[in-house]
C-alpha cells in the first residue's frame, strides 16, 4: 500500500476546525454580516424618519438651516446604503470589491465636504485637502473600473 502524500493536496489537521476556511467560520461571518446589515437598515430607517421630521419643521420656520441639515443627512443615509451594498457584495461573492470601498469612501468624504461648506466660518483652504482626497479617490475609482476583472462579467 502506497502512502505517499500528494504535495498538491492540503492535509487535514485538528486545527482545520479553527481556521477561517472551515464551514463554521463562514457561517459565523455570514451571521455577523447579516446582523450588521440589519442594524444598518434600522439606522437608515431612523435617518429617513429624522429627514421627515426635518421636512415638517421647515413648514413654519426659516427653511435654509433645516435644508442644510437635510442635505447632510441624505448624504449620511447614502453612505449607509453604500455600506449595505459592500456587505451584500461580500455575502454574494465572498470578497469585497475595491470599487465598493471607494464608492463608500467617496460618499462619506463628499458628505464631510458638504458639511464643511455649510459651517459658518471656514476658509476655502480647509477644503483643499478634502478635495485632493476626493479627486484621488475618483481617479482610483476610474482605474479600478477600467482594469477590474469583473468588468467583463
Amino acid at each position: 500500500m502506497d502512502t505517499a502524500v500528494d504535495p498538491h493536496q492540503p492535509t487535514r489537521t485538528n486545527l482545520d476546525f479553527f481556521l477561517p476556511r472551515s464551514a463554521w467560520h463562514e457561517q459565523a461571518v455570514r451571521l455577523m454580516v447579516g446582523l450588521v446589515m440589519v442594524i444598518i437598515y434600522c439606522w437608515i430607517a431612523a435617518g429617513v424618519v429624522h429627514l421627515g421630521m426635518l421636512l415638517y419643521s421647515t413648514l413654519d420656520t426659516n427653511w435654509t438651516k433645516p435644508a442644510k441639515m437635510m442635505i447632510t443627512e441624505v448624504v449620511t443615509v447614502l453612505a449607509a446604503l453604500e455600506l449595505v451594498r459592500t456587505l451584500q457584495s461580500y455575502l454574494q461573492i465572498g470578497r469585497v470589491r475595491v470599487t465598493f470601498i471607494l464608492d463608500a469612501a467617496l460618499v462619506v468624504l463628499t458628505g464631510e465636504l458638504i458639511g464643511l461648506w455649510y459651517r459658518t466660518h471656514y476658509s476655502p483652504m480647509e477644503s483643499l485637502p478634502s478635495l485632493a482626497v476626493i479627486i484621488t479617490l475618483v481617479a482610483l475609482r476610474i482605474v479600478t473600473f477600467k482594469y477590474s476583472p469583473d468588468a467583463y462579467d
